[in-house]
This record gives structure tokens, C-alpha cells and sequence, in this order.
């Protein structure tokens, strides 16, 4: 007797595995390079315009608007059986809209860079590609545990990650990318569960800040921004440094590359 499995989502519904074949819609950028990374390229039928990867494959997809306002009757006119959402990509009243004409809606919210092994076996188990994603799965605990070999030997250091200009914005040590940035002893400074992003209020909070790094989004800061900010808060930091926003925060698949990103980047910051 074949065994049946099911999936649970981030927020506690349960999935059976796909009938062959699914039709896909990704609301959720990172999400949608993972899905081709399981080798669901023929089943994806929507994604947001901010899916940009991967770059030689993506433009093919239909696209039904952004993350934050999906163009709903778009999306119902391609029929999509799933629909793949996250918590802090997508409204709770648009996810509920679409699961009123959608059979599966999934849901995500990965809260650490762990949690990605969690993410490619749901997604593998119910798109049946259990296979691919413990690849994936492999390469991510390779690339994790290399970076943690190498953090042992580098110094703790206070981070400064900023994410938003107008006001200037940073992440709190409950998000992803704090926790992220924490795998190579990267502590931020702000720990207020009801303020994920904060905006920078008191520069006296921030007078021990070693390292401010500059992120290429949601914000796509440039050195025009870092002379800015030298201005404005002169006693804040000592290394001001751009770097790749997809990198450190997306999850999916892009997170196996991230790891090693932050890997050399925090020992070029030694």
C-alpha cells in the first residue's frame, strides 16, 4: 500500500501532495526562483514583476502585479490550482480573497535561515519533487555549516543593516535577516518584537555600531546614500559597505548562495 503523505505551511495547513500536473502562482519572489529550482519550470504559471530569477527563464511568466497588490482578476483568469504566499510578502486580505477560487493556498514564513530545509520539503513534497529538494537541502547544510566554521574564529560585532531611506530604516533581531546576519556574529541593535523594521529614532542607540551595511533593496541604496548618512549621523559607524540585498535577505534556494556570500563578506569586514 503506497503511503500518503501530507505537508503543513507555516500557518498550520495541512497539503497533500499535487495531481500531476499543479498550476503555479508565486507571489513571492524568492519563492518563485526556488520553485524553478525544484524543476517545476513547466508548472509555473504567475509570478509578481519582482520575480527577477531565474533572469534567463522568469520573463516567460505571466506576471499578476506585486507582492503587495496582486492584480486579483489577473490571477483568477489563469486558473492557477496553487497559489504560494508569505506572511510578510502578501496582505492577509488578499491571501484570504484568493482562497476563495483557489483549491491550495500555501503559506510561508520562514523565520530563520534554518527554516529554508523545512521550506524545500514542503514544496518538493507537494509539487512531488522530494528528490530535488533534498539536494537542495544538502547544498544548504554544506554552505551553513562552512559559515559557522569560519564564524568561530571572527570577532562579534554590532551591525548596523539599514533597509528603507526617508526615513532611514532598520531590521529588529526578530526578522530573517537579523538572524541571518547573526550566523556570522552580527548582532543588530534593535530587539522590539512589535517593530520588525524600525526607523532610526535616538543615534545615541547606536553609538557602539561597528559596521553599517547598506542594503540594494527594498531601498536600492548607492555611495551617494552612504555620504548621506556619514552627514546626517557623524558619530555612527567606522566601515559603511553596500551589499546584496537578495543575498542576505531572500530565502529559498537563493539562501545557499547568501550563506556563502556572508561568509566572505564577513571575513573581508575582519
Amino acid at each position: 500500500m503506497t503511503p500518503t503523505y501530507t505537508f503543513v505551511d507555516d500557518i498550520g495547513k495541512t497539503h497533500a501532495p499535487a495531481s500531476e500536473p499543479a498550476r503555479i502562482v508565486s507571489l513571492v519572489p524568492s519563492i518563485t526562483e526556488l520553485l524553478f529550482d525544484l524543476g517545476l519550470e513547466s508548472q509555473i504559471v504567475g509570478r509578481t514583476r519582482y520575480c527577477a530569477h531565474p533572469r534567463d527563464k522568469v520573463s516567460s511568466v505571466v506576471q499578476i502585479g506585486g507582492p503587495k497588490s496582486p492584480a486579483i482578476a489577473k490571477l483568477r483568469v489563469l486558473s492557477p490550482t496553487h497559489v504560494i504566499a508569505a506572511v510578510d510578502e502578501n496582505s492577509r486580505a488578499d491571501v484570504g480573497q484568493i482562497a476563495t477560487f483557489v483549491p491550495h493556498v500555501i503559506v510561508a514564513d520562514p523565520g530563520a535561515p534554518e527554516d529554508n530545509l523545512k521550506l524545500y520539503r514542503l514544496l518538493g513534497g507537494i509539487f512531488n519533487k522530494r528528490r530535488a529538494a533534498e539536494r537542495l537541502c544538502h547544498a544548504f547544510q554544506q554552505a551553513y555549516n562552512s559559515l559557522l566554521e569560519v564564524a568561530e574564529s571572527l570577532p562579534a560585532q554590532r551591525v548596523l543593516y539599514l533597509v528603507w531611506k526617508h526615513p532611514w530604516m532598520t531590521v529588529s533581531r526578530q526578522t530573517y535577516l537579523s538572524r541571518m546576519l547573526s550566523l556570522a556574529r552580527w548582532e543588530t541593535v534593535y530587539d522590539n518584537p512589535a517593530q520588525r523594521y524600525p526607523k532610526i529614532t535616538s543615534p545615541k542607540q547606536l553609538a557602539q555600531m561597528e559596521i553599517v551595511l547598506f542594503s540594494t533593496e527594498p531601498y536600492p541604496f548607492n555611495h551617494r546614500d552612504i555620504h548621506s548618512f556619514r552627514a546626517e549621523f557623524p558619530r555612527i559607524g567606522r566601515r559603511f559597505v553596500l551589499v546584496d540585498g537578495e543575498m542576505l535577505c531572500w530565502y529559498g534556494s537563493r539562501a545557499i548562495k547568501g550563506l556563502d556570500y556572508l561568509r566572505t563578506l564577513a571575513v573581508a569586514m575582519t
